[in-house]
């Protein structure tokens, strides 16, 4: 009787023992999957350490390009003003039609020759560290994004300012207005959020104070 049952207890022993490796291996994984997250967490932590304080010359520095981008945005702020106001108004009433037509007219140059401007000289720079720059970025890439829906609106105002010139379209002051406040949201946002991106505080995150001289502006 006893003969007969042994082979069955060692079986089941055998393959009790077979099972023990595997069970120490998955003990193993999951003792490495543990550290990598840990590894991960701590990782995250130290991301999240606020950085040392700045003193009134460093923030000066790492602000320069915010404090240079800002003069320009101020202009622009100020232009789409008077124009956003004159369409209310039904223009300024010491402006002729002509003048007003051509500042709309020189706003939408001039913004575009500086979107231009930073997307071949500035842009590729900072796009090197900053995601928020980054052409081909599909989770952030923000300001590229924000200046191709700028420059759908910004045809779609020189346009009509253009047809409204040469005589093909008639001057109707909500018309015009019409088009500025379908892309004045986005111009707004980008004119305010680029500053950030390039502020002290966000700067130092992505470059040294003696690299600084390398970004241009």
């Amino acid at each position: 009787m006893t003969d007969d049952i042994l082979p069955e207890q060692v079986k089941i022993i055998a393959e009790d023992c077979a099972v023990m490796p595997d069970d120490a291996n998955a003990g193993a994984d999951a003792a490495a999957d543990g550290k990598e997250i840990q590894l991960e967490a701590e990782a995250v932590k130290e991301e999240e350490k606020p950085l040392p304080k700045l003193s009134a010359a460093e923030f000066q520095q790492y602000n320069r390009l915010a404090t240079t981008m800002n003069q320009y945005h101020d202009h622009f702020r100020s232009v789409w003003n008077e124009l956003s106001n004159g369409c209310k108004t039904s223009r300024p009433k010491n402006q002729s039609l002509r003048q007003f037509l051509g500042i709309a007219e020189g706003f939408c140059r001039m913004l575009e020759t500086h979107h231009n401007i930073e997307e071949t000289y500035v842009f590729p720079v900072l796009a090197k560290r900053m995601p928020a720059f980054q052409k081909h970025n599909k989770q952030h890439g923000e300001m590229i994004a924000q200046h191709r829906l700028i420059h759908k609106g910004l045809d779609r105002f020189s346009d009509h300012i253009g047809a409204v010139r040469s005589g093909e379209k008639d001057f109707v002051a909500s018309e015009m207005l019409e088009v500025m406040e379908s892309f004045e949201k986005v111009l707004w946002q980008h004119l305010d959020e680029e500053v950030v991106q390039l502020g002290a505080e966000n700067m130092r995150k992505y470059w040294a104070l003696d690299e600084l001289h390398l970004l241009p502006m």
